[in-house]
């Protein structure tokens, strides 16, 4: 905390510590942005995954990695650290991400199913599925395409990543 009074509490406080109050500080200044992940591994190498709710900018991982590298002193623990966007191949952990994809494609693991369709809706609890499939005609030879629903809650989730297309 150069420039500043650094607080006596903070001396005391882990790197880890240090470095998410630091993040949140910095996530308070832009309220569309949101923590995926933070980990600090044991040789001081800092990883931060952000995401916002309108996507996210090399401008804003910038603003975090300067709110956390300004305040921390290399003098007292060496460090490296790595301010980085959601990456496509990750599977969404939050709401918030899933509210923003609300129109693409998912594809969507729970303990009995694998779904792959569009998000119709995400609310709180859970996000809704759409999708259209081909089953047998219920009179007759032939098949019909038929739209399909499912509703799923967010502790049925074991992974949902939005697929991509050309």
């Amino acid at each position: 905390m150069r420039g500043r009074e650094v607080p006596s509490f903070y001396l005391t406080m882990s790197l880890k510590d240090k470095v998410e109050n630091l993040v949140a500080g910095a996530l308070e200044e832009n309220p569309s942005l949101f923590l995926i992940d933070l980990k600090v591994h044991p040789d001081n190498r800092i990883e931060v995954i952000i995401d916002g709710d309108n996507g996210i900018t090399v401008e804003d991982c910038i603003a975090v990695s300067r709110a956390v590298e300004h305040n921390l002193d290399r003098d007292e623990e060496d460090f490296a650290l790595q301010v980085m966007s959601a990456g496509v191949s990750e599977g969404l952990t939050h709401i918030r991400q899933y509210k923003k994809n609300i129109g693409r494609t998912l594809k969507v693991k729970t303990a009995e199913d694998k779904i792959q369709g569009e998000l119709i809706s995400a609310t709180d609890d859970g996000i809704t599925l759409e999708w259209k499939t081909r089953e047998p005609k219920p009179v007759g030879k032939g098949k019909v395409t038929v739209t399909k629903e499912a509703s799923i809650d967010y502790k049925d989730i074991q992974e949902a990543k939005v697929m991509i297309t050309f």
